[in-house]
């Protein structure tokens, strides 16, 4: 008797209203084809949000589109001057970094994401780079990755893109990430995060695929499954180009 009159009990307590919001995603292309003539691509990446009930109060509702190519290990070298020569000394291995990298915001990344969420997730540069760790002789290992960020960032293979997503009256989303013309082909993974107070409310993710075409892809095939005849054909193109060149300087000479 007693169990029954403490289950009608908890079952007439007001319980809290959870207020679920959902990512509702749309690409503007789900693959890109790398050519010969290929010179970099815009990914459109837009969505909505679904609510089953009006948005709840507190922080405004935040969004973060996160673009990531495949994972590559790396080897980051330090040069120094031996002797009056420059010198590679110091190496450190980084387990994994991606191929390119690319995170968008709808306000500055310190104000939509905090700390935990983003260890948890992994979303700011520094957190997708994985790297266990350095030889003991090596002094100040940070630094190494903080060298890789740097030059990929100088080439557009990371980018930080503070303020770039639009949001309309905290439902409708939409951002434009840029793709440079160097590309590793393989799986690109996009994730869109919608935060409030720095907490990550909902996560949404998929794929663009990323491949050589047209010529691109049948030199590649032969590089890879007939070497041999790959290496003759780039031999005969060599003498070709030589030949034709020393023809048309001598051309202009006469």
């Amino acid at each position: 008797m007693i169990r029954v009159l403490l289950l009608s009990v908890l079952l007439i307590l007001p319980t809290k209203s959870v207020v679920a919001e959902e990512i509702v995603l749309g690409l503007s292309r789900n693959e890109v084809a790398i050519t010969a003539t290929f010179d970099g691509s815009d990914v459109l990446i837009f969505g909505a949000i679904k609510r089953d009930a009006p948005a709840p109060a507190g922080g405004p509702l935040e969004v973060i589109i996160t673009l990531a190519g495949p994972d590559q290990p790396v080897t980051v070298r330090r040069k120094e001057r031996v002797v009056g020569i420059w010198a590679n000394t110091d190496a450190v291995e980084v387990d994994a970094a991606p191929s390119f990298y690319a995170v968008a915001t709808s306000a500055p990344l310190r104000d939509v994401l905090n700390d935990t969420e983003d260890l948890r997730h992994h979303i700011s540069i520094p957190r997708v780079i994985r790297s266990v760790g350095a030889p003991d002789t090596v002094a100040n290992a940070r630094a190494f990755t903080d060298a890789l960020i740097r030059i990929r960032a100088g080439n557009g293979q990371y980018q930080v893109l503070e303020d770039q997503v639009l949001i309309e009256e905290e439902t409708l989303f939409r951002g434009q990430i840029t793709l440079p013309a160097a590309l590793t082909e393989g799986a690109y993974t996009a994730r869109i995060f919608i935060t409030r107070d720095g907490e990550v409310v909902d996560l949404y993710e998929t794929e663009i695929a990323v491949f050589k075409a047209g010529l691109e892809r049948f030199l590649f095939e032969m590089s890879r499954n007939q070497p041999l005849l790959y290496g003759l054909m780039s031999l005969a193109i060599a003498i070709a180009a030589g030949w034709l060149a020393s023809a048309a300087f001598r051309m202009f000479q006469r």
